[in-house]
């Protein structure tokens, strides 16, 4: 017999039982599962889904980041969870498979105005924001970078995504001259999905602002999408609005 590898599988045996003990928690069940619609949520939001104290919440959440089962992100004063990766989704709905089970939506409570577009800062954000996102890495303008360096969630534009936001209008070298983050993910309040923050998303929201497919509203961060907006923003990226 191969010492060795008896040690590997023993190894692997008591990783592999050890996850399943902290997704087996009926607390972190619940936790996991309501985070497969892929909006991060507070720990105060996920004890309430656990249906335990803040401080049982908090024990619970320690143990599936020490399984790297999730990840969290600091926005201000707010700690936000999500799943850490795919494969940690792709295992749980596999359970919920077996089980016979299906994942409550994630139902936001921020007001329509500002739920569906507002600057975040000097970006934008809300629903509208996080569908360029995702656009943009759909049809691969923008790539997440991998660097130490880059820092967490760093982006940086692809030559197609230069080349076709330069057309657009995009003053790209300004926006990396500044003494600041060039693109990164912003994790979005309302819709818990990033949204593209940086100077890459300032130049954005001057873009459309400049262009009027967007207005400020009077004495709020909301921002009104306008009807050429909305033909624009559908024609040039998909968007249905």
């Amino acid at each position: 017999m191969n010492v060795s590898r008896v040690a590997v599988s023993a190894t692997t045996d008591a990783a592999v039982s050890s996850i399943a003990a902290a997704i087996g928690e009926p607390a972190r069940t619940r936790m996991l599962y309501s985070l497969m619609d892929g909006h991060a949520r507070t720990g105060t939001e996920l004890a309430i889904v656990a249906e335990v104290s803040p401080s049982t919440a908090s024990v619970h959440l320690h143990r599936l980041q020490s399984e790297n089962l999730i990840r969290v992100a600091a926005e201000g004063r707010h700690r936000y969870y999500s799943l850490a990766s795919p494969n940690v989704a792709r295992a749980l709905e596999r359970l919920s498979v077996l089980a016979g089970t299906r994942c409550r939506p994630f139902v936001p409570h921020t007001p329509e105005p500002l739920r569906a577009a507002r600057s975040c800062y000097d970006h934008m954000a809300g629903a509208i924001a996080v569908a360029l996102h995702d656009h943009f890495l759909e049809v691969r303008w923008i790539e997440r970078q991998r660097r130490p360096s880059s820092g967490s969630g760093a982006y940086e534009l692809t030559a197609e995504g230069t080349r076709t936001l330069t057309a657009l209008g995009l003053d790209i070298e300004s926006a990396r001259g500044r003494r600041r983050r060039f693109a990164y993910a912003c994790l979005d309040w309302s819709e818990r999905r990033p949204h593209v923050g940086g100077a890459l998303g300032a130049a954005l929201l001057n873009l459309v602002l400049s262009r009027k497919w967007v207005a400020r509203e009077l004495d709020s961060r909301a921002l009104a999408i306008t009807g050429l907006g909305r033909r624009e923003l559908h024609t040039r990226f998909g968007l249905q609005l």
